[in-house]
């Protein structure tokens, strides 16, 4: 089983970026689709990005498109989320997981990382 650490998160202001990383154990992590999904207080956890083994196909939430991007390092075991124009409303616990298949919904992700919070400050 692959087991997640997500680092990078803090405190920005709007209109400021971060980068998150999520590292993994286990020499299969090249052979999985990663995502990261978010939860605000109060609010369900969300879809944000999810990209493929190899790193060609993403796919991302309408409400961060055109501003986070991921990559991933395979050579690394690492996964990243590049946000940029960070917003308040991003301001969430965000989360990496392992996909069993390349999707968006949370049902198809079995490892889950602890959460790194994000904040944004208007």
């Amino acid at each position: 089983q692959v087991q997640l650490v997500e680092s990078g998160g803090g405190l920005v202001q709007a209109g400021g970026s971060l980068r998150l990383s999520c590292a993994a154990s286990g020499r299969t992590f090249s052979s999985y689709a990663m995502g990261w999904f978010r939860q605000a207080p109060g609010k369900e956890r969300e879809f944000v990005v999810v990209i493929n083994w190899s790193g060609k196909s993403t796919y991302y939430a309408d409400s961060v498109k055109g501003r986070f991007a991921i990559s991933r390092d395979n050579a690394k075991n690492t996964v990243y989320l590049q946000m940029n124009s960070l917003k308040p409303e991003d301001t969430a616990v965000y989360y990496c997981a392992v996909a069993t298949r390349y999707s968006a919904n949370p049902a198809d992700f079995g490892s889950w990382g602890q959460g790194t919070q994000v904040t944004v400050s208007s």
